[in-house]
Parts: structure tokens; C-alpha cells; sequence
């Protein structure tokens, strides 16, 4: 037994470099399964809404007037400062994040955990699960969220490139080409740029 525990020794020595790389890898894989997003059922909501619970909606104001649970509050994706919010409503104190379907949501609790929020939870299914559970929705004037309103701009621009492509110049043809990788960017990486910028429009505020 202590020939074995005096081999292991001499060969944590023989390899510092990669028992560094181990612990490092180690701690950084205890890190992110502590900062792994929470989440709950929409239908659970309405009794977090009862007790007082914080819940916000990170979608544009324009989304929030057509429709928003009620006892939610606004606070845009594109205006959060994630660090100032924590230390405004208390790193332990339990936030709910709402937005259209909960992709905006995920982005917004990944936000807050880094800043060091401790209990960021999105809401499964969003605003639109939220519906479908029948909780309460303040309905306001209609407007195309910005899911639709990404899929309808990058339509037209695969639509109109391809056209100008074929009957004005060729060289026209990269506009669905960039399109196109642009989408794939998204997916690759979780995140959309299209959906930003449309985000600060002023149809959208």
C-alpha cells in the first residue's frame, strides 16, 4: 500500500503540468453546473405572482403593451444592466423571467448569474405558455414579436437578394448567401444579431 501511494506521488510530480490542467478543468466545470439556468413551469407562476414574488418580462415594450402577464414587470433584454439589477433587488432575492417563448429569457438569467445573481429562473415557454396555462394577461395593442419580425426580415432580404441575383447582377446573390450564414451563426452560437437590432427599433419602444 505505500509503494502504490509513493508511485502516485512521484507521478503527481513527474506531471505538474497536466495535475494543473486537471484542477483547472475540474473548477471550471464545478462553476458551470452552478451557474446552470433554473427554470419552472408557467402554470406555477400565478402563486410566485400571489406571494409577491419579483417576476420580469425582458421583451420589448411593444410586446409587453399587446399582452403580458399580469403582476410582471418590463425590463428589456437590450436595456438590462445585469450587475446594477443585482445589486438593486439582492443577489439571493428569487427573479422570474418572462419573455415571448424563453429564448430572450435564458439569455437575460445567464446575465444576472454572471453578474452574480444567485436564483435567476426562467419561465418555461414564456409568455406564450404562460397563455396556454390561463393566467391572467393584461391584452394591449397588437404587435409582431421579434421572433416573427426576424423571420419575416430575413425572408425578404433571402427573397429580394435572390431576385436581384438573377435579373440585375449576379453579385447580388450574397445577400441571401449572408443571410444564410447569419442564420447559422445564430444557431452555432445562441445568439442573434438580427433580433438586436430589430430589438432597438422604434416600433418596438
Amino acid at each position: 500500500m505505500r509503494s502504490s501511494c509513493a508511485n502516485r506521488a512521484n507521478l503527481n510530480q513527474q506531471h505538474p503540468i497536466k495535475n494543473a490542467v486537471n484542477l483547472n478543468f475540474n473548477h471550471r466545470t464545478r462553476s458551470l453546473s452552478l451557474m446552470s439556468t433554473q427554470s419552472i413551469k408557467a402554470s406555477t407562476l400565478a402563486e410566485i405572482i400571489a406571494a409577491g414574488g419579483t417576476v420580469i418580462d425582458v421583451r420589448t415594450p411593444a410586446e409587453f403593451k399587446s399582452a403580458h402577464v399580469v403582476g410582471a414587470a418590463l425590463q428589456p433584454l437590450s436595456q438590462l444592466d445585469a450587475a446594477a439589477y443585482c445589486q438593486s433587488a439582492g443577489p439571493d432575492t428569487p427573479v422570474y423571467i418572462l419573455c415571448q417563448s424563453g429564448k430572450r429569457a435564458s439569455i437575460a438569467a445567464e446575465q444576472l448569474t454572471a453578474a452574480g445573481h444567485i436564483q435567476a429562473i426562467v419561465v418555461e415557454g414564456g409568455t406564450l405558455a404562460a397563455i396556454d396555462a390561463g393566467l391572467d394577461i393584461a391584452y394591449g395593442k397588437g404587435a409582431i414579436s421579434i421572433e416573427r419580425q426576424v423571420r419575416i426580415a430575413a425572408g425578404l432580404l433571402v427573397f429580394c437578394g435572390t431576385l436581384a441575383g438573377v435579373f440585375l447582377h449576379s453579385a447580388c446573390l450574397i445577400v441571401p448567401g449572408f443571410v444564410g450564414a447569419g442564420l447559422a451563426f445564430a444557431g452555432l452560437t445562441d445568439t442573434c444579431g438580427m433580433a438586436m437590432a430589430l430589438g432597438k427599433c422604434p416600433w418596438n419602444q
